[in-house]
């Protein structure tokens, strides 16, 4: 694991893995996903493990995908440049899911992109008062991945979630909550506070009917789960080849308007 880009601490029977690259608000390159989904592995192999949060350092949880990174990618082959979903995104979606204890996103800040994917791959989702969040994808000529085109539709309804990820607008912490998007919010100064609490209360339940009801409440999918990531994957993996998505992202790295052409 890379400790400069996430971190796991343990504490008893808490695991906190934390994204920790600050200067880019933790947007994700390949080597944090990487490294991430090392830490949740090893944290869902941990017996002694029974409660895992998962959170960002600095005002974000996490940005999405690292553009400038995916730029690069796109650049040397955008047929290749979306592999890193079904390479890492999916992957990492589905070892939060699967994990036989219960997780908890602490959104601190700034949740956007696949970042608000991951935090619907949580089992439970606490906010800061002050997070922002937004799906971001259409906004630079994608669709969802991260599994967020199902987690979010599941979370929200279908009309809400038709209008976050086609006009992608930002919306607030208190909006996330009466929308369902998140289960509570804090103020920003009690939030460490309140998520110790409710990570330690979880790690005190009952872990082995935790394990049952998310392996029950994943079999509810329709279609299940996997079958919507590889969807989206393939999804992504077109629209790399699109003139609007790349440049939308060179737009977006060079601070201008992003003009779609429909092509």
């Amino acid at each position: 694991m890379d400790g400069e880009t996430v971190s796991l601490d343990v504490d008893g029977a808490v695991a906190t893995i934390t994204l920790d690259a600050q200067a880019r608000r933790n947007a994700l390159t390949v080597e944090m996903k990487q490294a991430l989904l090392a830490a949740v592995r090893q944290v869902a192999a941990d017996d002694s493990v029974r409660a895992v949060v998962l959170t960002g350092s600095g005002r974000a949880f996490c940005a999405g995908q690292d553009l400038a990174e995916h730029a690069a990618a796109l650049r040397a082959d955008a047929a290749t440049a979306l592999d890193t979903v079904g390479d890492h995104y999916n992957p990492l979606v589905l070892a939060l899911t699967g994990m036989p204890k219960p997780v908890l996103a602490a959104v601190n800040g700034t949740c956007v992109g696949a970042g608000l994917g991951l935090a619907l791959a949580c089992d439970l989702r606490i906010a800061a008062e002050s997070a922002k969040f937004a799906t971001a994808f259409t906004g630079i000529g994608l669709t969802c991945d991260s599994g967020l085109s199902a987690t979010l539709a599941r979370a929200v309804g279908a009309a809400r979630a038709s209008e976050l990820v086609l006009l992608g607008q930002p919306f607030t912490a208190a909006q996330a909550l009466e929308w369902g998007v998140v289960g509570r919010i804090v103020p920003d100064e009690s939030f460490l506070g309140e998520v110790k609490a409710l990570a330690a209360k979880l790690a005190a339940g009952p872990t082995l009917a935790y394990a049952e009801a998310k392996a029950a409440l994943a079999a509810s999918f329709q279609p299940p789960l996997a079958d919507v990531l590889a969807a989206e994957a393939a999804a992504q993996t077109r629209l790399g080849l699109t003139a609007d998505h790349q440049g939308a992202v060179e737009s977006f790295l060079a601070k201008q308007p992003v003009v779609f052409h429909g092509k």
